[in-house]
């Protein structure tokens, strides 16, 4: 069984922590692909439309292109619309009939989890995986019971097989690519100061990216 998985986000701008997450759960995983999904807009962010989609699929590409196993996923922008994670994450499913897909998140999304929309049926009904930044505290307080008996917490640093085969959908929750890295203080930084300082937070291709077309400015 192939095992895929699929990273939402808006990326805005893509960096060096994100592309360390999808190479970190290829290897722990075993994963056959990775994919980011960059969204459209997502819906639990209404004050906070992102840059072109355009953009960032290009910027996801220069981050990507050398990698083997990582790929873009244009799933969620071609349909030009704010969608929900619960129907993405099924068109998703009959994408790949026969694999175990994975919706892997952020722990700032897991910590806004119930702004989601059908959030409940998001998580019971598929494999998520969690990872973990600094700055952010887990927590599961905020999540059911019944929520609660699904997650696998794979922070002490050892995994086995038995782990990551279970039949019905787990949440997983992992630190294994503790980067501190925010799209924000870049977008920020851009803002202030009219130039890329915090270059090494960014793939060289993405900052001249960024540079010739004047994100952010």
């Amino acid at each position: 069984m192939k095992k895929i998985a699929y990273f939402g986000g808006t990326f805005d701008p893509v960096h060096k922590g994100h592309l360390t997450i999808g190479r970190s759960l290829v290897k722990l995983f075993g994963l056959d692909r990775f994919f980011f999904l960059p969204a459209f807009h997502a819906p639990h962010k209404p004050d906070r439309p992102p840059t072109s989609g355009y953009h960032r699929y290009a910027m996801l590409c220069l981050a990507t292109c050398d990698e083997q196993n990582i790929s873009v996923s244009t799933l969620e922008l071609d349909k030009r619309e704010k969608r929900y994670t619960i129907d993405t994450l099924a068109e998703i499913k009959a994408l790949h009939p026969g694999s175990k897909v994975f919706f892997v998140m952020g722990a700032d999304s897991w910590t806004d989890i119930r702004t989601w929309h059908d959030w409940e049926n998001l998580l019971l009904s598929h494999n998520h995986i969690v990872v973990t930044r600094p700055g952010y505290e887990i927590g599961f307080s905020h999540v059911t019971a019944g929520v609660r008996e699904r997650i696998v917490d794979l922070r002490n640093g050892s995994t086995d097989s038995a782990q990551l085969t279970h039949a019905n959908p787990r949440i997983y929750v992992t630190d294994i690519a503790l980067i501190d890295v925010s799209a924000t203080e870049i977008r920020q930084d851009i803002a202030t100061d009219d130039i890329l300082d915090n270059s090494d937070a960014v793939p060289a291709e993405v900052a001249k990216y960024i540079e010739k077309y004047e994100l952010y400015n």
